[in-house]
């Protein structure tokens, strides 16, 4: 059966979508969806079209990101409790960070008459704190998860293409399933399927009080045990009131943790409400990437914020160079 590239290209959405679940990194994803179509097209006279093309490069991208061998993407709550006051520790870009996915890489194309299934990319199997959870199994039950519950992928045809019996399928799923319960928060099935005009009005509210660098309203928009993670830095921050404290040190001009002053704008990433910083810092006339920050919402109030000192991805999600 011929193939042509554009029956391979019409298939990048979902394949780095997956590869995404499986890695956990945006970039990673990037990486291993070329290598896909690079095994695929030097393969492509051996595909005799006895599975479907789309069955073929999953088989492909899944041994890929198994292969590679990388190591599990983590949070700061993965390595230590959290501070009480932010520490004077320096970041640590070497880590294997977890990194945000934006949204508007999540949508489908538009589908063709001959395949109307195009994957849609649920909230639930794409938010943050979901993709930070399933980095913890190991990389085949992992595989296995994604493929039998968020594919639907059928048992056989998951074992055949990870060259294990269906029973080794069955038993790495039943494995795999508590093991992602367990580190779920444990009011996820009480979120909202999508955003919702309240979620997008507490953004608003958010961006307004940071950039009047008001701590009294940032905090007021929180939970009272709210999570504040900011990767690549080690350390995170548990309870408003070290939160609250943690912004009042670096909205003030005087203290050496103040970076500049910051503009936002709203976007959206992993399905959830999301901001894109920008700071000016003393002297300067422009506002350059700073960092991306996803919120878990909750009964109207942010749950977890999880903001990620990565500027290099601000291109790669569309966002501005600058303010």
């Amino acid at each position: 059966m011929a193939l042509a590239g554009g029956d391979l290209e019409r298939y990048r959405h979902e394949l780095r979508v997956h590869c995404y679940r499986m890695l956990g990194s945006f970039d990673e994803a990037e990486d291993l969806v070329q290598e896909t179509f690079l095994k695929a097209w030097r393969a492509r006279d051996a595909f005799e079209g006895r599975s479907s093309v789309r069955s073929w490069l999953y088989k492909i991208a899944t041994n890929a990101c198994l292969d590679a061998r990388r190591p599990r993407r983590i949070l700061p709550s993965d390595l230590e409790p959290p501070s009480s006051r932010i520490p004077a520790r320096a970041p640590r870009p070497e880590l294997p960070w977890l990194q945000p996915f934006p949204d508007a890489l999540l949508e489908p194309p538009a589908p063709r008459a001959d395949e109307p299934d195009v994957m849609v990319i649920s909230r639930e199997t794409i938010e943050l704190a979901f993709l930070a959870a399933i980095q913890h199994l190991p990389p085949r039950q992992r595989a296995v998860l994604i493929l039998r519950d968020i594919l639907n992928w059928p048992a056989a045809d998951t074992a055949d293409l990870l060259g294990l019996s269906v029973a080794a399928v069955n038993a790495a799923l039943q494995r795999a399933r508590p093991a992602l319960r367990s580190g779920l928060p444990s009011h996820r099935s009480e979120w909202t399927s999508t955003a919702s005009d309240a979620e997008r009005e507490l953004v608003d509210r958010y961006i307004d009080a940071f950039e009047r660098s008001d701590a009294d309203a940032v905090v007021a928009l929180m939970h009272v045990d709210v999570r504040v993670t900011m990767p690549p830095f080690p350390f995170w921050l548990s309870g408003r009131d070290d939160v609250h404290a943690a912004f009042l040190d670096s909205f003030d001009p005087a203290s050496p943790r103040h970076p500049g002053h910051q503009r936002m704008l709203p976007f959206a990433a992993n399905r959830q409400p999301a901001v894109a910083s920008y700071l000016r810092q003393p002297g300067e006339a422009s506002y350059r990437p700073f960092g991306i920050s996803l919120l878990r919402v909750e009964h109207g109030r942010i749950a977890e914020l999880t903001a990620f000192g990565e500027p290099k991805l601000f291109a790669a999600f569309g966002l501005p160079e600058s303010l």
